[in-house]
């Protein structure tokens, strides 16, 4: 399996209501999003999709998150990082699987020893 992929940081806001304090109450996460594309062969490129594209795609969808409250954005009113990985993995999925990627990972890390992801096909 090929692959290429491409990360971005960003601050964003949430909070978890089904927790204790200090998670039950809104506050920031500096988060890390990791992203793979991943294709069984090469294109007729030699690609397994245009880096050009993963980055773009990614930059659009953390400029959506930044300084934002994520329940907002995600519309759902609890995001943890699955559920914001599987977010950004619907944002990227049809200009990914458009220019050639088969499967897609998404990594979104919300403190240097904490993440949570989705890896799926395209």
């Amino acid at each position: 399996m090929f692959e290429v992929g491409a990360t971005a940081r960003f601050r964003a806001f949430h909070s978890m209501p089904l927790q204790p304090p200090p998670e039950n109450e809104r506050h920031a996460h500096d988060y890390l999003v990791e992203v793979v594309a991943e294709r069984e062969r090469l294109d007729e490129r030699g690609m397994v999709c245009d880096l050009d594209v993963v980055t773009s795609c990614l930059a659009d969808a953390a400029h959506r998150l930044r300084d934002r409250d994520l329940a907002e954005v995600c519309e759902t009113p609890v995001v943890t990082v699955e559920v914001l990985a599987a977010w950004i993995h619907t944002q990227l999925a049809s200009p990914l699987r458009n220019d050639g990627a088969e499967f897609l990972a998404v990594r979104v890390w919300e403190s240097e020893d904490a993440f949570g992801g989705i890896r799926a096909s395209l």
